[in-house]
């Protein structure tokens, strides 16, 4: 009990919108670990398992320490680069710290919300920085589904910061931190294109650069444990109610929205899937394609999640879900570019392509009667502060969206290129694991597995004085007959 005279909170501070930004930044964290990593980790091959968890939890690591120290001001703090007017047109912020208690602690602005939303944000510094932590460390891990099975860790781990540096702020500067975009009316409610548009392009040049995984493994890469599939994506759909749920930044009418046309997108995609799987294809409905239907939804309708109302919701979710169903099964299977890089998991299509549609579809389906937030006009009455599309007159719109997706293809698919060429050539860094790595998998790269089988020697069992079971540092303990899986 505080003692008299003692306040919890400054008076701006507003617990009902801070605990929703908190448990809305949880959500977004549990998407990443456990959501991504479990699923992910229960598609790929059993011998990649281990390595899929290390590189999802060893990202999201990194990705806090590099956004506390300068990515997080980069993306949303004060101009520091810009084309032209730096009011107009700024593409990055000044580099620096947010872990001083003024940071912490003082009042948060977001330079993109101006004279409306900034200066009225009902919760501290440190509550903005950790909910777009959040969405900055998901990227990477979305991405990684592209290269799974072959990239290294060491150059993992020095690709996932340079890339949050020098293409993730970039793209959070020009759409959500007041930037040349943001300045210009691009809509992109929750990362359509900052994440997933960003993620899929990436993750396809990435592919590119490191070039393919074994023969075998890319034949034949059937997942270990559907079971595990469902349960990261459950954790995927429902965290998603925080991922749009939160951008407001409020606990108000249109995050509730968000939140219900978010699953209404999410479940006419995955049904959309469903039937297409049904109707073409291999004429069977089968469980991955409803989790990509549903990753598809839930991607589309970010950019769009509280411009558009429940019928634009719904219809975002069935035409991208079409869209993306084609470009998997029809064009990828015909169209060189697709059949010469090595998508792991298809992250271009389910993200990139997911991720594109939809942002270009809130330029048509951005409802103006759909507040985001109300302002108070003369004698005191509140107007709607909301975006229109191109059905309600806004043509206008599509043209914008088009051009901020456009930047942010180019800019990542450039950064990505110089980075990972960067590492292998200036840091002298493998890209790729080496040829017994590939091939032993886990037991290899990590000396572990998902679940040794059977007669394996297993790792500590009768520790020696390597703590290795009695193996020399460095050897490797091989279940028996073969660890490849």
């Amino acid at each position: 009990m505080l003692a008299a005279g003692y306040v919890p909170s400054p008076s701006w501070l507003s617990a009902g919108h801070t605990s929703w930004q908190l448990t809305a930044a949880t959500l977004v964290g549990l998407m990443s670990l456990p959501g991504v990593a479990i699923l992910y980790g229960g598609i790929v091959k059993k011998k990649w398992a281990v390595n899929t968890m290390v590189m999802a939890f060893a990202a999201f690591s990194l990705v806090l320490v590099v956004w506390v120290l300068w990515a997080y001001d980069m993306g949303f703090g004060h101009s520091w680069l810009h084309l032209g007017s730096a009011t107009r047109g700024t593409v990055l912020g000044k580099p620096g710290p947010v872990l001083d208690h003024l940071h912490e602690q003082s009042r948060a602005v977001v330079p993109q919300a101006g004279d409306l939303a900034g200066p009225s944000l009902e919760f501290s510094g440190s509550t903005l920085v950790y909910f777009q932590f959040v969405f900055a460390a998901i990227a990477p891990l979305l991405f990684l589904g592209s290269v799974l099975g072959r990239m290294s860790l060491k150059a993992w781990l020095v690709f996932v910061p340079a890339w949050t540096t020098f293409a993730y702020t970039v793209n959070a500067m020009l759409l959500w931190g007041g930037g040349f975009w943001a300045q210009r009316g691009a809509l992109d409610y929750s990362g359509g294109y900052v994440i997933h548009l960003a993620a899929g392009t990436t993750g396809f040049v990435a592919a590119a650069v490191i070039g393919p995984r074994l023969r075998r493994d890319r034949e034949s890469f059937t997942p270990n444990n559907l079971l595990l599939v469902a349960a990261g994506a459950g954790i995927l759909w429902l965290g998603w109610n925080g991922f749009n749920g939160g951008d407001p930044y409020f606990a108000n009418a249109d995050a509730a929205a968000a939140v219900l046309n978010t699953n209404l997108a999410a479940a006419a995609a995955l049904l959309t899937w469903l039937f297409m799987d049904m109707v073409g294809g291999q004429k069977k409905a089968n469980f991955l394609g409803s989790v990509n239907g549903m990753i598809v939804g839930l991607v589309a309708i970010t950019p769009a999640a509280g411009f558009v109302n429940g019928w634009g919701a719904l219809l975002i979710g069935v035409v991208t879900s079409g869209i993306v169903w084609l470009s998997w099964n029809k064009a990828a299977p015909r169209w060189r570019l697709f059949k010469r890089v090595d998508d792991a998991l298809g992250v271009v299509h389910t993200h990139g392509v997911a991720g594109l549609t939809g942002g270009l579809l809130v330029g048509v389906f951005a409802d103006p009667k759909m507040a985001e937030y109300w302002s108070t006009g003369p004698h005191g009455r509140l107007t709607a502060v909301s975006s229109s599309g191109w059905l309600y007159g806004n043509g206008h719109q599509v043209l914008v969206q088009a051009g901020a997706a456009l930047t942010v293809i180019v800019w990542d698919a450039l950064v990505t290129f110089l980075l990972l060429k960067f590492i292998e050539k200036v840091l002298r860094i493998p890209l790729r694991f080496s040829a017994e790595e590939l091939e032993l998998g886990d037991v290899a790269v990590h000396l572990e597995e998902i679940m040794p089988p059977e007669g394996a020697r297993r790792l500590g069992e009768s520790r020696g004085p390597s703590g290795l079971g009695g193996l020399e540092p460095g050897a490797v303990a091989i279940p028996e007959p073969s660890a490849a899986r």
